[in-house]
């Protein structure tokens, strides 16, 4: 299933704005808000820890209660006309099903998230990847905006991303375009991948690999997160700073090669490891232009805008666009039918 993620002129209501629901399931926090589809703005939003541990049927249900809670804030001469959900994992889109997932969700590969959440709201239901979700919100209503191949990357607790095309995520045959973390590496060369490879970009760039490295550096044994490693760079730590900039060349590195085999219009960067300043961005920045190919320098390479709103942005587009695609269907099939069996029954 391919769904393009339009400018939402069509959402518009007789007597009032279009709305559409949007979650977001993560391993630790779950997001759902309501948007106006027309400027992708989240007019009502609810969120909660994510009871990962509790098992699939209490995340579900964590997520349908934010959904209904969002859906009754909409103004009542409103149209709500659908639910996005963008969950970790891997998703079939067609069958709304978690087709695989890591630890961080126990037992969530499997769960049948479409059929779950529509039972419980009674709307259409599209789901998925979050940061699939991620990349449609911040095409279609963020920094990627106007533009026609938009290249997402997500650096943060780990790295992933996704290429949307007129509009349209490209998925790959088996749901898994967009795994970017998990391409080599040689500033990450003999490091074990959570994947059960080596020497991936994830394991030297993302914001757990760069504690870890900072400690296998030689760094204070104290230091107990990314934003420690960061706060020490600034405060003169020579072990911290090196480290941040190794990560951040390496990741740039990847990007200039994607670049390369995507030519993308614009190159949109997001995840908590955005956030952390000219320290991490100037080396991202070089990486990749020591990678690209002169023919494709040049490109656009952008901070998101969305933040933390993309993915359910980008499920909420995506769901409205499902839903009007079907309806249009639908109405050409029934505005030809009656000719098409007039035609065939001249035929006889």
């Amino acid at each position: 299933m391919s769904v393009a993620v339009g400018d939402g002129a069509g959402a518009d209501t007789v007597n009032g704005t279009t709305f559409a629901v949007g979650i977001d399931i993560g391993g630790t926090k779950t997001a759902a808000g309501l948007v106006d589809l027309p400027t992708g703005a989240v007019v009502a939003r609810q969120e909660a820890p994510t009871p990962a541990t509790s098992g699939p049927d209490a995340v579900l249900a964590t997520a349908i209660h934010l959904a209904e809670r969002v859906l009754a804030a909409a103004p009542a001469s409103a149209s709500v006309v659908s639910v996005g959900v963008g969950a970790a994992g891997v998703i079939d889109p067609v069958g709304r099903v978690v087709v695989s997932a890591t630890d961080t969700l126990p037992g969530w590969a499997g769960t049948r998230i479409g059929e779950a959440v529509e039972a419980a709201v009674g709307l259409p239901v599209l789901v998925e990847n979050d940061v699939h979700a991620h990349a449609l919100g911040e095409a279609g209503r963020g920094a990627g905006r106007g533009h026609r191949t938009v290249l997402v990357v997500a650096a943060g607790t780990g790295i992933g991303g996704a290429l949307v095309s007129d509009g349209s995520l490209v998925r790959g045959a088996g749901h898994v375009a967009g795994h970017y973390g998990h391409l080599p590496s040689e500033e990450a060369h003999g490091l074990p991948c959570t994947c059960g490879r080596a020497g991936h970009v994830e394991m030297i760039a993302a914001g757990p690999a760069i504690l870890a490295e900072y400690l296998r550096n030689g760094g204070a044994s104290s230091t107990l997160d990314t934003r420690a490693v960061f706060a020490l760079a600034d405060q003169g730590d020579e072990c911290a700073a090196t480290t941040i900039r190794v990560a951040a060349t390496a990741l740039g590195r990847t990007i200039g090669g994607l670049v390369n085999a995507i030519d993308p219009d614009i190159v949109v960067i997001g995840g908590g490891l955005s956030a952390t300043g000219a320290r991490w961005w100037a080396p991202l920045r070089a990486g990749i232009d020591l990678e690209t190919i002169p023919a494709a320098t040049g490109r656009p390479v952008v901070a998101a805008e969305l933040g933390g709103d993309a993915a359910i942005v980008g499920a909420a587009l995506a769901s409205a666009a499902a839903v009007a695609g079907t309806a249009a269907a639908t109405s050409t099939s029934m505005s030809t039918a009656p000719n098409d069996r007039h035609v065939s029954g001249e035929a006889r």
